[in-house]
């Protein structure tokens, strides 16, 4: 145990203890990969220079070649680490969806294919966006996500490759209803496909059939119908979106999991995915990365880390119902310090997941085993092995030495955030930031909203490459400069020897396309 605790406060660069690249499957190496290791596919980056980007020493910052690679001219800009792994163990992603409506009869357990197109053009234009939804009700959503991993790129590179998928396939079986605005999601569907040439009236009168089939009182059974007592909750269509993605993050888990089977998919990794439909923004963070709107100089927080201090309580009430989970090494009970043999018998300030303040308690025998939660801020460890409590993968992850598996303790599920874009009005210097932790370990939001408007402001408006510089600017910032005391940023502060990825989307665009 004592190694444990001797390596878990060592490493706080990383999110889990040092074991080697390939980490979470004890015969990786003898699988073959899922997917090859690369660098996100719109850097457009030959292999010689994705070999020549793991410079641990230079760190060049990468950027985007053309503009046009990603739709509303979005800036993208990443750096290697100073040395914690060998791979870049971030991943980013970006793609125009467009989901084909079933046809008529095709509602049922087999999901439809849909087919995907990337903007040709920086802003989306040349897609023909909104001629196609009129002309063959075909739905388009944008999808941006950063995937940051852990003891191994494995899990990320897999998300990065197939998260959006699910996220699409969710979204096409709630199609029908978000294509029609005025019906309310029915409580229950029917078997029939919903038929949108009916009126918005007289089609929910049909579903609330449909969903009350057999019940007394019945919409169009022949008996009088009897007073109801039961109310139905209303359902949003927002809500419908938001179910989506969180059950897209969860099918990309399960297939995590099963697919470590027969292929190496090494560690876990974080996810923070934004989803641009029919006139909203939807934010899905699980894990530590973090993601704001600056809107007219005005900060608007977009997602909420999920980390060992933030997430105690629901971790404490895990290990409380299910003790087992602790293999009888560890405590529940959160201290302010460990607690010595010499201590038992006194009284110490103590918390479990009924409280957020501290009390007094008698030191008993068991409060002399290793708490589940240990450590301060990016110190903070879960079972003294990992540093995030959201996120895929991380299904083999254990702790040191012992037979204890960390994922039940981890959770695939997303918060997902909802910002209404077409309701606001937006200009050039209006946008979304997305990171990963290597960027907000050592700025602040408001300091990467002074450093975005300061450097937007002296860019020409027109030009559709200030979002790529900016968004490079501000990766450059985070690393820092290189000198004799390590990586240093403003002010002589110690600068992010993390892998950093930023996005930086303008949202002007998104109302054009609205």
């Amino acid at each position: 145990m004592l190694t444990r605790v001797k390596s878990a406060v060592a490493n706080f660069m990383g999110g889990v203890m040092a074991g080697g690249s390939n980490g979470d499957h004890p015969s990786g190496s003898d699988l073959p990969l899922k997917f090859p290791y690369t660098r996100p596919e719109f850097l457009g980056l030959s292999p010689d220079e994705i070999e020549c980007s793991a410079d641990h020493i230079a760190r060049p910052i990468l950027i985007l070649k053309e503009t046009k690679r990603l739709p509303w001219s979005t800036g993208y800009a990443e750096v290697i680490n100073a040395g914690k792994s060998t791979l870049n163990e971030d991943q980013a992603c970006c793609e125009v969806l467009v989901l084909k409506r079933r046809p008529a009869g095709s509602i049922g357990p087999n999901r439809a294919p849909m087919t995907r197109r990337r903007s040709s053009l920086p802003n989306g234009e040349g897609l023909g966006l909104q001629e196609n939804l009129d002309s063959s009700e075909d739905l388009t959503l944008h999808y941006w996500a950063l995937f940051d991993g852990h003891a191994g790129s494995g899990a990320a590179v897999m998300a990065s490759r197939l998260l959006h998928h699910h996220i699409a396939l969710h979204l096409q079986e709630v199609m029908e209803i978000l294509c029609t605005p005025d019906l309310v999601p029915p409580t229950c569907l029917s078997e029939e496909p919903i038929n949108h040439h009916l009126t918005p009236s007289s089609q929910r009168v049909l579903t609330r059939a449909a969903s009350l089939r057999g019940a007394a009182g019945a919409p169009g059974s022949p008996s009088t119908p009897p007073t109801r007592f039961f109310t139905e909750k209303k359902v949003s269509h927002e809500s419908l979106v938001i179910g989506a993605i969180e059950n897209a993050f969860k099918d990309m888990d399960a297939q995590i999991e099963k697919d470590k089977s027969v292929y190496n998919i090494s560690g876990g990794c974080t996810a923070l995915v934004v989803v641009n439909l029919l006139g909203n923004l939807y934010v899905g963070n699980a894990g530590d990365s973090r993601s704001i709107i600056i809107r007219s100089g005005e900060v608007i927080p977009m997602s909420a880390e999920f980390t060992p201090e933030s997430e105690r309580q629901r971790l404490q009430f895990l290990a409380y119902m299910q003790p087992h989970l602790l293999g009888n090494e560890f405590t529940h009970l959160e201290f302010p310090r460990r607690v010595q043999r010499k201590e038992l018998g006194k009284r110490m300030l103590y918390r479990d997941f009924t409280m957020s303040g501290w009390a007094y308690k008698s030191i008993e025998e068991d409060d002399l085993k290793f708490p589940l939660i240990y450590g301060e801020g990016k110190k903070a460890r879960v079972l003294a092995t990992i540093g995030v409590t959201r996120g895929l993968g991380d299904h083999s992850l254990k702790v040191h030495d012992s037979n204890i598996y960390i994922k039940p303790f981890l959770s695939c599920c997303p918060e997902v955030r909802v910002y209404r874009l077409a309701q606001c009005e937006h200009g050039a210097d209006d946008v979304l930031v997305l990171g990963t932790d290597g960027l907000w370990d050592v700025l602040s939001n408001q300091e990467v909203a002074e450093a975005v408007a300061c450097f937007l402001a002296n860019c020409d408006p027109d030009d559709q490459h200030r979002y790529t510089m900016a968004a490079q600017d501000l990766v450059m910032r985070a690393r820092g400069v290189l000198k004799d005391r390590g990586w240093r940023i403003s002010n002589d502060r110690l600068g992010s020897g993390d892998d950093i990825s930023v996005y930086i989307i303008p949202l002007m665009y998104g109302n054009k396309q609205n």
